[in-house]
């Protein structure tokens, strides 16, 4: 057996462990040497997707369409649902366009996320993604529009997202009706970043940079805990869905793009298994590429 197909299988074993069903992608970013588990499955992104949204803000900034300072304001009412940033604050405000991109990302703002939408545009997003050859990574809707769905679904009881019938028809959970892409289309878009293809030099730097700010750890850093070697990436989560993707930087030099999307069959909110194998099956992956 190699080394790849032994890697493959701890990983489904490990999915299966956690209680879940799990897809992944992991790809060493100089090589294109891969490995995968269900790597082209159409998967729902959910809060993935603002990978998509802030890599067309700085290529669209890079061509010279955006000017990524302009300030936006934030009005105090009408916000995104969220515990966190701008979804989670009550005053008036006013950010610029790359301040909101940050705050997207380092603790996933869905009003933020939903500014920037508005800024750019689904249709600007989604030429973006096919300009860079993913042709399955698609946006439907933002995410006040997608959470809408969900609170609809419920007939808006929060309490009924641990009902597992109530579950099974929300629309946000299936790929064909929410923004969704595959493991594979993720880590090439990560690897377009790193590579400087997505957008060149200080925009580049500045998006990467921006894609470290990510304030959780309990996902995919967890399968790394080293001081030298760095995790850049973006959960999503929904009703039985954890996902992260990012990349894993070695001090060696070696660059690894992972996307790792999982379902639980609890609807539980809380499941640390669910969330800590996705570290720990992004470190098999990464482990077996660098073998």
């Amino acid at each position: 057996m190699t080394a790849h197909a032994a890697a493959r299988r701890r990983i489904t074993a490990a999915f299966a462990d956690a209680g879940v069903t799990g897809q992944l992608h992991a790809v060493d970013i100089d090589t294109g040497t891969a490995l995968g588990v269900g790597s082209d499955t159409l998967v729902p992104t959910a809060s993935v997707h603002k990978l998509c949204l802030v890599t067309t803000l700085y290529r669209q900034s890079s061509l010279g369409l955006v000017d990524p300072t302009r300030p936006v304001d934030v009005p105090a009412g009408n916000r995104a649902p969220g515990a966190t940033g701008l979804s989670a604050m009550r005053d008036a405000a006013r950010l610029s366009l790359r301040d909101l991109a940050s705050l997207a990302v380092a603790v996933s703002d869905n009003t933020a996320a939903d500014l920037l939408w508005d800024a750019l545009g689904l249709d600007t997003v989604n030429a973006t993604m096919t300009g860079l050859g993913l042709t399955r990574t698609h946006a439907v809707q933002t995410m006040r529009e997608l959470l809408a769905t969900v609170r609809e679904d419920a007939a808006g009881e929060p309490a009924a997202l641990t009902d597992p019938a109530v579950v099974a028809r929300l629309r946000a959970l299936d790929p064909t009706r929410t923004n969704r892409s595959t493991p594979r289309e993720i880590t090439a878009l990560l690897t377009a970043v790193w590579r400087d293809e997505a957008c060149p030099g200080e925009y580049g730097e500045e998006l990467r940079a921006l894609l470290g700010l990510q304030a959780w750890s309990h996902r995919l850093a967890a399968g790394f805990p080293f001081d030298d070697v760095r995790v850049s990436g973006k959960t999503g989560s929904l009703p039985t869905l954890r996902h992260e993707a990012g990349v894993v930087e070695y001090p060696d030099g070696g660059r690894y793009a992972v996307a790792v999307f999982t379902r639980a069959a609890s609807t539980a909110v809380t499941l640390p298994a669910a969330d800590a194998v996705i570290g720990g099956a992004a470190r098999i992956a990464v482990d077996a590429l660098r073998t």
